[in-house]
């Protein structure tokens, strides 16, 4: 038997390929089902089934074209529904796999379809629970995202204290448990960076399963601190039911076009948004006007998620060559399929046309502290838990993630010295601002982190355990 996971650190995802005498089984594919492919293929085995957690929220699954392309089952657990070919399971349902199984547990509670699937080897041993977003490691799953549905976070949360202690913390120690996310991604608060642990050790260490929690201490500690969802989150669970998605080989044909300068122009004469994903340090130095900084070497596809409101908005690409596809493929996985292509030769195209450029003012932590001693203005554009942790005196805090819904609370007329933690968050925040006419902003290079080794006046350092965001 075979199991492997497939670890994707963009989105903090973890798919799931499992092999038993010549039948797969994938679970929570990604957009991009070629590596699931391939992995069958290298093996001689035939998928025979694709098992979703749940909708997912967080990216577009690519369950439907695996289906077509292999005559795989897709599977779902208990009350799902969708507009695609799917078998809905129910609690407790035995799936062969092989000479191996695979038992259905309905765990209700971060959606109303959430299951996990309990692996159970050729000897009959339970080896393994894929808990998708019920349970983490070190954290569960926020009960915020149900897609159309008339239930509370609270109502939810409930569901999941009952499927936790009713289904899950039975199971024996020794399984290992395979979640579907990590560290970094919020589809929950406290997730550890390892990605798999044994059962018996969650039940130790995650807060959420302590022996001797009531329903209501585990309803508040979880809702406690819980940031509202990306607003792209909704979009990609409606993508999930749907059968009328763009497949992926039609989005990356489509989005890895070489345009030429007239027709980049074109595109964006049309309304297309010129997305830039260059390193910061090279768009700092020159851009196109009104371009979007989101770097590919960041956290890319989650940022394009929270800051781009339309999951329809037509893209245009300013691309470090020789990455385009790749980029395309990383807005695809969060819903953004309509990239319409790269200018041909990057950035270098357009200045060498002689075009306007736009640049970005920047100083470094010595130059920055030696102005906040004249008196300035400093934005904190880092997440509330960072901000409320420690920060700079006097500063005002305007976090990344709401920029656009903030943006009234920064003045035009007045000159900003702009800081994240270490300079990747704070110029997409101020490529956005000067899309949008604001230009007295001063980066600070090396964010708080440079800031942090000055004697810039600072709050005391609270651990950010005990931090309770608002």
């Amino acid at each position: 038997m075979k199991v492997e996971q497939i670890y994707t650190g963009c989105l903090a995802e973890a798919s799931y390929y499992i092999e038993s005498d010549g039948e797969a089984v994938i679970i929570d594919p990604l957009r991009e089902v070629a590596p699931y492919l391939e992995r069958a293929i290298e093996s001689k085995a035939q998928i025979k089934y694709i098992l979703e957690t749940h909708f997912h929220a967080d990216f577009v699954s690519g369950h439907v074209d695996l289906a077509k392309k292999t005559g795989a089952t897709i599977v779902y657990g208990p009350t799902a529904t969708a507009d695609f070919e799917m078998k809905t399971a129910t609690d407790g349902e035995i799936l062969e796999l092989g000479k191996a199984k695979i038992k259905v547990i309905h765990t209700p509670g971060h959606t109303m379809e959430s299951t996990c699937y309990l692996l159970i080897d050729e000897e009959g041993n339970e080896t393994a629970l894929f808990s998708g977003d019920t349970l983490f490691i070190g954290d569960v799953g926020r009960p915020d995202l149900a897609v159309k549905t008339t239930l509370s976070r609270e109502d939810l949360a409930s569901h999941l204290f009952d499927s936790l202690r009713n289904k899950v913390m039975p199971l024996n120690d020794a399984i290992t448990v395979y979640p579907a996310h990590g560290a970094g991604s919020a589809c929950g608060k406290n997730m550890s960076k390892e990605t798999f642990d044994s059962l018996g050790n969650q039940k130790a260490t995650n807060y959420a399963l302590r022996a001797d929690m009531t329903k209501e201490e585990f309803i508040t500690e979880l809702l406690e601190g819980m940031l509202p969802a990306p607003q792209y989150f909704p979009k990609n669970a409606v993508m999930n039911k749907s059968a009328e998605n763009k497949t992926y080989d039609s989005i990356i044909s489509e989005g890895t076009k070489a345009l030429s300068l007239a027709d980049f122009d074109a595109q964006v004469k049309e309304g297309a948004l010129v997305l830039d994903v260059r390193h910061q340090r090279d768009f700092i130095q020159g851009f196109i006007p009104n371009a979007w900084f989101i770097g590919i070497d960041g956290g890319f596809a989650p940022w394009v998620g929270n800051l781009i409101s339309d999951i329809n908005q037509k893209i245009v690409l300013i691309c470090p060559e020789g990455r385009e596809e790749e980029v395309v493929k990383r807005l695809a996985r969060v819903g953004y399929d309509n990239t319409v292509g790269y200018l041909d030769g990057s950035f270098s195209t357009w200045k060498n046309a002689d075009r306007a450029i736009d640049t970005m003012m920047q100083e470094d932590a010595e130059e920055f502290t030696a102005n906040y001693a004249k008196g300035i203005n400093v934005l904190d554009v880092r997440k509330p838990g960072e901000f409320s942790a420690e920060h700079v005196e006097e500063a005002q805090h305007c976090p990344l993630d709401y920029v656009l819904n903030n943006i009234d609370a920064i003045d035009t007329d007045k000159t900003y010295h702009v800081h994240c933690a270490g300079g990747y968050r704070s110029v997409i925040f101020i490529s956005i601002l000067k899309s949008k006419g604001y230009h007295k902003l001063i980066d600070v290079a090396g964010g708080y982190g440079a800031l942090r080794r000055t004697n810039v006046p600072k709050t005391d350092f609270v651990c950010p355990t005990t931090v309770k965001e608002n």
